[in-house]
């Protein structure tokens, strides 16, 4: 479900901005309200299933995320929908780390990177059929289906988790650390809205500065009560272990990547290359596919090889794609211009994920399963998170330089350059206004679209640097030896 959600809300963007007349901006809190909360309470979802049983807190998630779900579903305006999207997070933030953990206390070490890649794998197929599915739903009925079908998904969780998955919890486990969880969910909301925020209201505004500093404060508070917390939600003595610190910083670089890139992209094959969403979401495919096909092999790579190997070829693949991604235009084939990029990006993904969650599994006991599951899934997350609200301000800085220069040379000026300059946060949505005869507006959409493919290019290549640096820090930082002992 929470796989799912994340890909086919990605999708519906296009869809939703139309519908309710949004600009970018909104469009990144529909996406940024659901990390922030799942970001920051995945970490008291994981303790919490440790301290409480992770059977009970797992179903918990499920059952708010399908009534969160419902409620976006029904929403009437962006805002009623950025705050379902805020309890659909919370919902999965209990969801996400209890999947994991109920694996790691029911397998052995040796099995367990199997079973994780399994886990991977099975995962990879509600994410292929996701897109696709909502795409249609999208085409051919509404937006809000992408939402509603969680519900019967949902069902049957319930269903088989309580019939078939096995409780288990950490006895010695102390409370719930609740001061933590607000200090760093204050924290990252100041952060990320002003990065957002900034691209409309720009930095000098004391909203924006003094969210900043607030959330940078609070983030720094965070780190002090943790260290200090009788039970903390994130047990700092974890980063103490090489290997587990080494695969959350590269956690956070190539899923930055990821984040930005499945933001951005469906934009460009909507608005820009003019694909439905129905082949929007197919064309994710090839990606997705290969996770699954390949999932279950890269669980045993650890085993095989160590760590090290699979993580630094994976990532570096990985940039390959997203380079590839940077070279196409406007128009072309398909198969000429994306699929290539998408067969590499998930070859490179393929190799990285499962060798790179076992990494973290295995560096913790299983005491620990459930605060090691949450910090590993809230650094994704948070790298995501961070990234669309980041490296968004490069895209929009991008397309607005590239456009107002193809404006300037094409002589569009008066009301009609104040009208599109005032509409420039809709990226590709941005339409040449009402009043101008067929052959401008022709012009100006052609415009439009050359800056949109000008900053995605840019991003992309931003994304491939991430990617790198990941693969870096495998090199450098990842004690393979250990890992292959293990």
């Amino acid at each position: 479900m929470a796989f799912i959600d994340s890909t086919v809300v990605n999708v519906a963007l296009p869809a939703l901005q139309a519908s309710l007349g949004a600009t970018v901006v909104d469009m990144q809190w529909v996406v940024e309200g659901y990390g922030l909360f799942l970001s920051a309470l995945i970490l008291a979802g994981g303790s919490m299933g440790d301290l409480f049983g992770r059977r009970r807190m797992f179903l918990a998630g499920t059952i708010a995320f399908a009534v969160a779900s419902v409620a976006c579903g029904f929403a009437g305006n962006i805002h009623q929908l950025v705050i379902a999207r805020c309890f659909q997070g919370l919902g999965a933030a209990f969801l996400v780390p209890g999947s994991l953990s109920i694996i790691s206390a029911s397998f052995e070490e040796k099995e367990r990177g199997r079973a994780i890649g399994m886990w991977s794998g099975f995962t990879a197929i509600t994410t292929a059929m996701g897109p696709v599915l909502g795409g249609w739903l999208i085409q051919h009925a509404s937006w809000r289906w992408v939402f509603f079908i969680n519900v019967p998904m949902a069902a049957a969780v319930v269903l088989l988790g309580v019939w078939h998955v096995p409780e288990s919890k950490d006895e010695k486990r102390g409370r719930v650390d609740w001061l933590g969880a607000l200090t760093a969910t204050a924290g990252l909301g100041g952060v990320t809205y002003a990065f957002i925020e900034s691209s409309i209201l720009g930095w000098r505004e004391p909203l924006v500065w003094g969210s900043m500093a607030a959330g940078v404060v609070l983030l720094g508070g965070f780190l002090w009560i943790e260290a200090r917390a009788s039970s903390p939600m994130v047990p700092l003595e974890l980063f103490r272990d090489r290997d587990f610190s080494a695969a959350n910083l590269l956690t956070l670089f190539l899923y930055a990547a990821l984040g930005i890139f499945f933001f951005l992209f469906p934009m460009n094959l909507i608005e820009v290359q003019h694909y439905s969403p129905t082949a929007t979401g197919a064309a994710a495919l090839p990606f997705i596919l290969l996770m699954f096909l390949l999932s279950r092999w890269s669980g045993g790579l650890v085993a095989r090889w160590g760590a090290r190997l699979p993580l630094m070829v994976g990532p570096a693949v990985a940039a390959a794609g997203f380079l590839l991604f940077a070279v196409p235009s406007i128009g072309g084939s398909y198969w000429a211009t994306f699929f290539p990029a998408f067969v590499v990006l998930g070859l490179g993904m393929a190799v990285s994920v499962a060798p790179l969650t076992t990494v973290v599994m295995d560096a913790a006991d299983e005491s620990r399963a459930g605060a090691a599951s949450g910090i590993n899934n809230a650094v994704a997350r948070v790298a995501g998170l961070l990234a669309i609200a980041v490296l968004g301000i490069a895209m929009l800085s991008a397309f607005r330089t590239r456009l107002n220069a193809s404006f300037q040379s094409a002589g569009v000026t008066g009301g009609e350059l104040q009208e599109l300059k005032a509409g420039e946060t809709k990226l590709a949505a941005l339409k040449a206004p009402a009043d101008v005869d067929a052959e401008e507006a022709k012009s100006i959409d052609a415009s439009i679209g050359r800056a949109f493919v000008f900053g995605f290019r840019w991003v992309m290549v931003l994304c491939a640097g991430l990617a790198t640096l990941s693969a870096g820090l495998a090199w450098r930082f990842l004690s393979a030896e250990r890992v292959r002992a293990g």
